[in-house]
């Protein structure tokens, strides 16, 4: 998938700044510059590419947005993109935690399939400059605070929604806020009113925190398994592209049938021991690419994992007293930093 692939057809922005007490809506589309579209592409993009997407199914006899959706065709847009953002503007100003935002709605097509892309673009702070002039000192320059600017395109949206028009399918990007003292996911299970599945890159998390604490428990002073697990996990991706969990298990936990099976149990609540994870972005992956190592003494030793794995370049020795050597062969040129 290539970002250019991306064809933006309309858009539309509401003002929902909970702060104010009532929700601008704007009855009117947006003129789509090619500054624009790219603005708009440039989020969408980072959003269907990311590991943080899950998958979600309406609940269609609860959810509004289900209902409201149905029939829905470009020429409504103006008028279902403002009850969708009253809906949402009401959610927000029951509960403060969640933050204010300006939030775009935008068909888009892509490979002959049309979507609808709700884009909450939370507030943050910047320092803008400004010029006046004073009678008696003349030009003067300052700065002022501004709340209210929107995330540039070199930023990641951490709230997002896209649904296929055709298949009425979900997926979306989320966080969680407090709501009556619990952390909910209030876009997913109040706003759209659907049952979301776990990220590509929650359930890599699950793994890979399951893997830790049995290396914790059984293996804790072996650094070497610990950076056997990382480099089975790269292995995974670079040779596959895909993190097969119950042959992972298998290559790290199954010469101990009981320590597997506590690796197994560990998974079993979130049902992912035979789960297939597939990730798209490099940036998910990219911490399995080096072994990062700090001694007693305090020496870091960064090691990529191409090298880590070739036995002619890298080389861990046990000594007979029980201390541990690295040995770095065959090296050209050595560069400092």
């Amino acid at each position: 998938m290539e970002r250019d692939e991306i064809i933006i057809r309309s858009a539309i922005m509401h003002i929902l700044d909970s702060t104010v007490g009532m929700p601008v809506l704007s009855d009117s589309l947006l003129e789509l510059s090619p500054d624009m579209n790219e603005f708009l592409r440039s989020h969408i993009y980072k959003v269907i590419s990311g590991d943080d997407l899950k998958t979600c199914v309406f609940d269609e006899e609860s959810s509004e947005v289900y209902r409201k959706l149905q029939g829905f065709s470009e020429e409504t847009m103006v008028e279902t993109s403002k009850a969708l953002a009253e809906d949402l503007y009401a959610i927000m100003n029951a509960n403060p935690s969640i933050l204010p935002a300006d939030v775009f709605f935008v068909t888009y097509q892509m490979e002959s399939e049309q979507h609808l892309a709700i884009l909450k673009m939370n507030y943050k702070e910047v320092y803008l400059h400004y010029t006046s002039m004073n009678d008696e000192s003349g030009n003067v320059n300052d700065i002022m605070k501004q709340c209210c600017a929107l995330p540039g395109m070199g930023g990641r949206l951490s709230e997002a929604v896209v649904i296929s028009l055709g298949e009425n399918t979900v997926q979306l990007i989320e966080k969680k806020v407090e709501i009556n003292g619990a952390k909910v996911n209030y876009l997913s299970e109040v706003f759209l009113q659907c049952h979301a599945k776990m990220s590509q890159k929650t359930k890599l998390d699950i793994v890979t925190k399951a893997v830790e604490q049995i290396n914790n428990k059984y293996f804790e002073d072996d650094f070497e398994k610990k950076m056997e697990a990382k480099s089975v996990i790269h292995n995974a991706y670079a040779e596959q592209g895909v993190l097969k969990v119950e042959e992972i298990g298998e290559e790290l936990f199954g010469e101990v049938p009981e320590i597997k099976e506590e690796f197994t149990e560990k998974l079993e609540k979130y049902k992912l021991p035979k789960e297939e994870i597939a990730v798209k972005s490099e940036k998910t992956t990219k911490k399995f690419e080096k072994q990062f190592l700090v001694t007693d003494s305090g020496i870091e030793i960064n090691i990529p994992m191409e090298e880590y794995n070739n036995k002619q370049h890298v080389e861990f020795i046990t000594n007979q007293d029980g201390t541990i050597s690295v040995l770095i062969k065959n090296v050209s040129s050595i560069k400092s930093k």
